[in-house]
């Protein structure tokens, strides 16, 4: 399967091709995601409600001229900015990491938390788990309060997470989403009181397996 994913916000090349190759790392046999940059008149970060608006438009309207060959669209963003409106209209599968990854916990029977990197993405994530009716599992979103550098920082974003994990724990989380779609997690996440969910990962393994239509 050929997956057209397009990024939030306008990155610079070299960050395209990290993400690119997050992709190739994690996408298992039989998919593909092509990654392409949104363009630049996109924010170059999601630190206000006006960026995130803004980003959902440019990223649905970029994802609409996907090319023909792409089996499968997806926004490489938790916060699925365009998929409700898109999969109403469109003839392609569209993939939204946060609903994926949501409705993954709550058919396991999880309860499920999330962390973002400020208080404008976590309001989105918000509104978008009550889009999805989601709202009765859920636990609620704490903020890392990090600058967009760490995206790709990793070290700072494992330190911020590591110390909110028991937060979300003790308020009831089983799963705990990582509220961005292009970082790494530490390999000690794995010990942690909380699982802690990649919705990339997770959702390219189950688009893998034939889990998500």
């Amino acid at each position: 399967m050929h997956v057209f994913a397009v990024t939030p916000i306008h990155v610079p090349p070299e960050e395209l091709a990290r993400r690119q190759a997050r992709y190739d790392a994690l996408s298992p046999a039989g998919v593909h995601v092509r990654l392409r940059d949104v363009g630049p008149d996109a924010p170059r970060a999601l630190d206000t409600e006006q960026q995130v608006r803004d980003s959902e438009g440019l990223v649905a309207a970029a994802l609409e001229q996907a090319p023909d060959e792409a089996d499968a669209l997806m926004p490489d963003c938790v916060l699925d900015p365009g998929v409700a409106a898109l999969a109403e209209r469109l003839d392609r599968p569209v993939f939204g990491l946060l609903r994926t990854s949501l409705t993954w916990s709550a058919l396991a029977g999880r309860r499920v938390g999330a962390v973002t990197r400020n208080e404008a993405i976590a309001a989105e994530l918000l509104r978008q788990v009550h889009g999805y009716g989601l709202a009765a599992g859920f636990t609620g979103v704490e903020t890392l309060d990090l600058d967009v550098d760490a995206i790709h920082q990793a070290d700072r974003w494992a330190a911020s997470l590591q110390a909110v994990v028991g937060r979300m724990g003790r308020a009831g989380a089983g799963d705990l989403v990582n509220g961005c779609s292009a970082v790494d997690l530490p390999a000690e996440a794995a010990g942690w009181p909380v699982r802690v969910v990649d919705p990339t990962a997770l959702t390219l393994r189950l688009v893998a397996a034939g889990e998500v239509r």
